[in-house]
């Protein structure tokens, strides 16, 4: 039988191309074989042609980018069953159907056969929460599907503006997040092109962190706004029309008839989803005691503060990672100063009614964003309170958050809202379900938890919304794949439970070695207990500051060895050094006890779920050549 070329990625995916006697070209002119569309693509990039001996080969027509096959670059390569390979930001997998082999004793994830997809009804999907990861994933089946998916979704933090649905502001009683995230290229990579170019336009976003071993095609990670992505995407959404968007609560007791009538429920509303609780049963108890210490589920409080720092990024970076107390992520400085709370402190992030004089837990329990009055307090919008850490004078928790300030280079001015927000984690023992069986009325509907909803995980910018970037990417291929008109069987989500499974021990492992460390004898402890230890002890009026600065310096000089040649523009030690200077010896000492942050452990590889979509993931993988941004 003749090979063909399938479209995996991009406007060509679910595409097929016979391969016969004559060349498949693939370029941006309209008259090749494959247009790419790509600006990444040349006009007449590659070609597959039958050599003398018979086999297909992969040519690379001395394009600009170049040709990848299996992630390294080539420039004339003997094609083999199961070989995928990228022409500017598009794959393609070269198939043979005899030989191609099964995985996980499965056949290979295969595009719907355009005859077959003519008679296929239209796949009803419903999505219970419309941030980033459930607006993410109806543009993706939107994108991947085409007419053949009809997307659903619903969030009661939306509101109608004529024809437009949009965000609700602050005076609707939404306080729009203002946090930014860290993206990685393996997920920004793995979205539409035409999603991207809208998500980093100019000015949109900064590449404060450098790029890791991981990187796709030498891509960096890339700093932007929460509240910026959540606009963005609704925008695309709006110019769909596949896509409904429904600005009220998913309430999943009330609206049982729509659910049994949709093929799919997407869950993504958050950690704290009401939908998930409600179909408890179907997705099994999660298990506490895998992230305990001492049978007590560890939980981490945060202070968020909004700041504007003076620091350069590369600076930022040294800072942050050489201490495990203030974490900061800011688009050109702009950004959240994350505070790891003790337990006594956490008691302190409270508001109070100045009129009623009563305490309110809504900073740390909702959670609510605290932001400067006309009088230069934090007040909260919603319940009317005032942040009382910040009114007591003496207060030994705002001492400490100004000098996170001054370590970041922020004048107290320039901190302008505080939240709070409480982080832990649980061990989830399946993320796809059959919610309800099909009947001779209803065609039966499977649920999945996404983002969130499925890993809620520490506090680290972004890893949040990269592993729900992952898990949607990954729930769209699957049901573009498995999608033929029939009931759903657990047989089509294998790849999926099994790409979430993995999402959640990588994550999750990566969470747990930012929340502990060891002692001297070995066994774990939380950080948060050696920053308490530190702050109680009593200080010695004899302290060394000069030593203490010393050992922050030989951490930061070992970070900035690791980082030379991957990040420009990192700060000489007379600059650290006077910089550390200008803190209190109490804050030199708990940044000092607090230790690192193990970047070797919490670091390293992302999450490839592109293994599960391959025809052969079995096979030995080819080395990984990273291509310069050209």
């Amino acid at each position: 039988m003749a090979p063909e070329i399938v479209g995996r990625e991009g406007p060509n995916t679910g595409k097929s191309f016979r391969v016969g006697e004559g060349p498949v070209t693939f370029g941006r002119k309209p008259d090749n074989t494959v247009v790419v569309g790509s600006r990444a693509a040349s006009r007449y990039h590659a070609e597959v042609r039958r050599d003398d001996d018979g086999r297909y080969v992969l040519v690379d027509l001395d394009s600009s980018n170049g040709t990848l096959v299996n992630g390294r670059r080539i420039r004339r390569y003997p094609l083999r069953p199961g070989d995928l390979f990228m022409i500017g930001n598009e794959t393609f997998c070269f198939e043979v159907a005899e030989v191609t082999r099964t995985v996980l004793g499965l056949p290979p994830v295969k595009p719907i056969d355009p005859v077959v997809a003519a008679t296929v009804p239209v796949l009803n999907v419903t999505v219970a929460g419309g941030g980033p990861v459930g607006l993410s994933l109806a543009l993706l089946l939107d994108h991947i599907m085409g007419p053949k998916v009809a997307v659903t979704v619903y969030d009661a933090r939306w509101t109608r503006d004529g024809d437009t649905v949009v965000w609700k502001d602050e005076l609707s009683g939404n306080v729009r997040r203002q946090q930014v995230v860290t993206v990685q290229s393996r997920q920004y990579l793995n979205l539409p092109e035409s999603i991207q170019e809208r998500l980093f336009q100019a000015g949109a976003f900064s590449e404060m962190w450098p790029p890791g071993p991981d990187s796709v095609q030498g891509a960096g990670p890339r700093n932007v706004r929460i509240a910026y992505v959540e606009d963005t995407l609704l925008e695309l959404a709006n110019e769909s029309s596949r896509i409904t968007l429904v600005p009220e609560k998913f309430d999943a007791a009330e609206r049982r008839d729509e659910m049994t009538g949709s093929h799919v429920l997407a869950i993504c509303e958050g950690g704290r989803s009401r939908t998930r609780e409600f179909f408890a049963q179907k997705f099994g108890t999660a298990d506490k005691s895998i992230y305990s210490l001492d049978g007590e589920h560890l939980q981490d409080v945060v202070l968020g503060l909004r700041v504007k720092s003076t620091l350069t990024d590369p600076m930022s970076v040294l800072l942050t990672v050489a201490q495990n107390r203030f974490l900061l992520n800011s688009l050109r400085g702009e950004g959240f100063l994350n505070m790891r709370l003790t337990d006594a402190e956490a008691q302190e992030v409270v508001g109070i009614d100045p009129v009623r004089r009563t305490f309110e837990e809504c900073i740390a329990s909702r959670p609510c964003v605290m932001g400067r009055d006309e009088h230069g307090d934090f007040a909260c919008s919603t319940h009317h309170t005032l942040f009382l850490p910040a009114l007591v004078r003496g207060s030994k928790l705002w001492r400490r958050v100004l000098e996170g300030l001054r370590l970041f280079g922020v004048a107290e001015a320039d901190l302008s809202a505080v939240t709070a927000f409480r982080l832990d984690m649980v061990q989830r023992p399946r993320f796809t379900a059959e919610l309800f069986s099909p009947t001779a009325r209803t065609p039966g509907t499977y649920g999945f938890l996404l983002g969130d909803a499925a890993n809620a995980i520490h506090f680290w910018p972004g890893r949040g919304l990269n592993s729900g970037l992952a898990s949607a990417i990954s729930l769209a291929r699957s049901l573009s794949a498995a999608w033929r008109g029939r009931p759903f069987r657990d047989a089509d989500f294998i790849r999926h439970e099994a790409a979430m499974s993995m999402l959640q021990y990588r994550h999750k492992s990566r969470g747990w070695k930012s929340m502990v460390t060891f002692d001297e004898d070995g066994n774990s402890k939380a950080i948060k207990a050696t920053i308490a230890e530190s702050i109680e002890a009593p200080f010695d009026p004899a302290f060394d500051t000069e030593a203490a600065v010393d050992g922050l310096m030989a951490r930061l000089g070992q970070i900035r060895d690791r980082l030379t040649g991957r990040l420009a523009g990192l700060p000489d030690d007379d600059t650290l050094r006077a910089h550390l200077r200008t803190l209190r010896p109490e804050t030199l000492r708990t940044l000092l006890d607090s230790g690192a942050w193990d970047t070797v452990i919490v670091g390293g590889e992302e999450v490839d779920i592109d293994i599960f979509y391959r025809p052969d993931p079995q096979a030995a993988p080819e080395p990984r050549v990273v291509l310069s941004r050209t």
